[in-house]
């Protein structure tokens, strides 16, 4: 098993969430977070004064796939979130040591369904 964690565009989550269903992916965790890459923040002008935000606001979604559906899953993650910009994110793969369900005790691959 692997866990994908994806950091997109905010405004790419439902692209991003209806690629995942489509491929069968029943369960992942989306948070707000901030942070910043190549773009380095964005400066304004509010009220006649430059100000620098420093921290992009983005989404994070974590998900755990088995072996198999994981070259899919990134694949699909790439294509719905890509706009060819910079601030497009960044796809992370982690391996996962257990997975169980707390409810039934079950663990491995039957606890992604």
């Amino acid at each position: 098993m692997k866990q994908i964690q994806a950091i997109i565009r905010p405004e790419k989550l439902d692209a991003v969430k209806d690629a995942l269903v489509s491929l069968g992916i029943n369960g992942m965790t989306v948070t707000s977070v901030q942070g910043f890459g190549k773009q380095m923040g964005y400066t304004e002008v509010y009220r006649g004064v430059k100000v620098e935000a420093r921290l992009l606001s983005k989404t994070m979604i974590t998900a755990v796939v088995t072996d198999a559906a994981l070259a899919g899953v990134v694949e699909a993650i790439k294509s719905a979130a890509q706009t060819g910009e910079i601030g497009d994110g960044k796809i992370i793969v982690l391996p996962v040591e257990a997975s169980i369900r707390i409810r039934t005790g079950e663990t491995g691959d039957v606890t992604l369904d």
